[in-house]
């Protein structure tokens, strides 16, 4: 794929410019949010590392950056998350951008993407008239406002931790009834726009080389313009903390939001395969409703009691968490790298990925750090989680061989310093 090196994975042999002044972009950066806000922490704070000028535009919930870094907080409804009543909303609908954003919503859409893309091509024009960016770099955005930034003589870049569409097939698919189907189309909608900017971008990079392909196919990419940058992992923060007791038969997973594309439902039906012979405890990392999916799911067959839902927690407390548990379970149906995979590799846990997306190209070969299993087979998680109960040594010998990769290939300076070797071809 590429126009020199190996699937645009970064030339070797080029010295890192300093004292590139960077403006990173992320319309939704609190690290709760997801990798969005993950991504921009620590990638921003390794290019300020690197000796480069970092500027970070966000919508709200706002990123959490390390000082040296200049925040621009945009405004937003942010109608998502906010407890405002209609009436203290009702002021600010008077701007044209405002009043969009409000009818979207209510349309059923997803307007975040185009909103935040405008509002930051309003500010990125304004500071230009102050100080000069060299290269403007997007997060998952890929809103109308790219393209009016190109207008303003500036590289821009935009990372795509995996197309959006591929989650959108994911849920039309699992989708119980056509007015479900209808309103996912609805919501859907703007990754029509993010194929038509992404094509149109100066270079896209993607975290893994599945994504990459992935990407390049479903939005219609040239393959020239595609790099491959794999995420880092904060292997301070996340790393086996031995003051930390061991849970007996305990498990790890994440989710965001009960979505289908994280497969949680496929490992509560692997547990129920298992009662009767193993008594595994479960506990499910992210935001989740007392009668939502999952939990329905758990007391339909009769695992509530196994099952704990942690809501949003920060990253100390998952780490501590991943130290608890003995095993790890990724059973997603699409990653386009997986974070929670190589966070638990870090932490020394054994892990069991489903063979979907990039989820092998993070966990290594079957058998290495983990085991690799179908996607949405219980019966072959059921399996994996009983081999390696049965057997500590293998336990251990995984984690460990787990940080060692991740030591060895998924670090946040070799991120930074292959990212910056994409901007220096535009420069």
């Amino acid at each position: 794929m590429s126009g020199g090196p190996k699937l645009g994975e970064g030339r070797t042999g080029v010295d890192i410019r300093r004292g590139m002044k960077v403006c990173l972009l992320c319309y939704r950066g609190n690290p709760y949010c997801g990798g969005q806000g993950i991504y921009i922490h620590y990638l921003s704070r390794a290019l300020r590392n690197l000796g480069h000028e970092v500027q970070v535009m966000s919508g709200p919930p706002y990123p959490q950056v390390v000082e040296g870094v200049e925040l621009h907080r945009l405004e937003s409804l942010n109608l998502y998350e906010t407890t405002d009543s209609i009436v203290a909303i009702l002021p600010r609908l008077r701007y044209p951008l405002n009043l969009y954003e409000f009818m979207a919503v209510l349309a059923g859409t997803f307007p975040e993407p185009l909103t935040f893309s405008l509002r930051a091509y309003r500010k990125l024009r304004q500071l230009r008239a102050e100080q000069k960016v060299d290269v403007v770099h997007d997060n998952q955005c890929l809103g109308y406002g790219l393209l009016l930034m190109k207008c303003l003589k500036v590289p821009v870049v935009a990372t795509i931790r995996h197309p959006v569409p591929i989650d959108r097939d994911i849920e039309l698919a699992y989708a119980p009834n056509r007015r479900h189907r209808f309103r996912m189309k609805r919501w859907y909608s703007f990754c029509t726009m993010q194929g038509r900017v992404s094509r149109r971008l100066d270079r896209v990079i993607s975290v893994s080389r599945v994504s990459a392909e992935d990407t390049g196919r479903i939005f219609q990419i040239p393959r020239e313009k595609l790099r491959v940058v794999h995420n880092g992992i904060d292997g301070d923060l996340f790393r086996r903390d031995d003051s930390v007791p061991k849970q007996p038969n305990s498990i790890i997973t994440t989710d965001s939001g009960e979505s289908h594309i994280k497969g949680v439902a496929h490992l509560l039906k692997a547990l129920q395969l298992l009662r009767g012979e193993l008594e595994v405890k479960l506990t499910v990392v992210g935001r989740g409703e007392p009668n939502g999916l999952h939990m329905g799911l758990a007391r339909e067959y009769g695992l509530e009691d196994l099952v704990t839902i942690t809501g949003r927690i920060g990253a100390e407390e998952l780490a501590r968490r991943y130290s608890a548990s003995e095993i790890a379970v990724v059973p997603s149906l699409y990653e386009g790298f997986g974070l929670p995979a190589a966070e638990a590799m870090a932490c020394e846990l054994p892990v069991i990925a489903s063979m979907a997306g990039a989820l092998p190209e993070v966990v290594g070969g079957d058998g290495e750090a983990g085991f690799l299993v179908p996607p949405a087979d219980p019966a072959a998680l059921a399996a994996a989680i009983k081999r390696l109960f049965c057997d500590e040594h293998l336990r251990r010998r995984m984690g460990e061989a787990g940080r060692r990769r991740v030591e060895r290939n998924f670090t946040w300076e070799q991120a930074a310093k292959r990212t910056v070797q994409v901007y220096e071809e535009l420069l």
